[in-house]
């Protein structure tokens, strides 16, 4: 458990010296993935939620996303990491070892299905994980209990197949290392508003629970 924290101090305080050196303590990223799947979709997404962060819950997190591959070492430099997309998605073996060093070693994933990647999502993190399942969270998880309160789960953006959104995750020794947002969409919810013309109140509730997971992954860092 000790050396597990540790190597989790280590990984957060890896990104520090750039990100002081722009007066931020932190930044977010984005991964980008292989098999074909639009992994750069919902370009506004990320940097609304860190705006929406940094203005409500006094963080102070770079404000431009950063994009990171899932092979590559830069990985490890992002507390936080967000996917998303419609498509396939492909992780070679020596990928999906990456992200495991990098997921058991303090980081955080947030997997945003933008409806289509669910049958892609979990055979490739079984890859990741082959000994665990994702596994729906109680909504009395902490992640919808952080800053803003989310007594039912995730909260509804975009409706696609009629069927209710859905929080799972994946738990290594204890800790959620992946929360995965299922038929909700919150990328999207996250969005400029010009983008879907979302009404203001579900991008707000997009937008919170957001944060909510930031806030959560961070946590688990520290």
């Amino acid at each position: 458990m000790l050396k597990r924290h540790l190597i989790a101090l280590l990984l957060f305080f890896a990104v520090l010296p750039a990100a002081i050196a722009q007066n931020y303590s932190f930044k977010l990223a984005k991964l980008k993935y292989n098999g074909g799947g639009d992994w750069y979709a919902n370009k506004t997404s990320l940097p609304n939620l860190i705006s929406f962060c940094n203005q409500n819950l006094d963080m102070n997190i770079a404000p431009d996303e950063a994009v990171v591959e899932v092979g590559s070492p830069e990985l490890f430099s992002y507390p936080f990491v967000h996917m998303t997309g419609h498509g396939n998605v492909v992780f070679s073996d020596a990928e999906a070892l990456n992200l495991r060093n990098y997921l058991t070693s303090g980081g955080f994933l947030h997997i945003d299905d933008n409806y289509g990647m669910d049958k892609y999502i979990r055979e490739e993190m079984k890859k990741v994980f082959p000994e665990y399942e994702f596994v729906e969270l109680p909504f009395d998880h902490p992640i919808y209990r952080q800053k803003f309160t989310f007594t039912n789960g995730l909260p509804k953006v975009h409706e696609h197949d009629n069927k209710p959104p859905q929080g799972f995750g994946i738990i290594h020794e204890g800790r959620l290392v992946c929360f995965y947002s299922y038929e909700t969409d919150l990328g999207n919810g996250w969005e400029d508003q010009e983008i879907y013309n979302d009404p203001e109140p579900i991008r707000q509730q997009a937008l919170r629970m957001g944060a909510n997971i930031v806030t959560y992954a961070l946590t688990q860092v520290l």
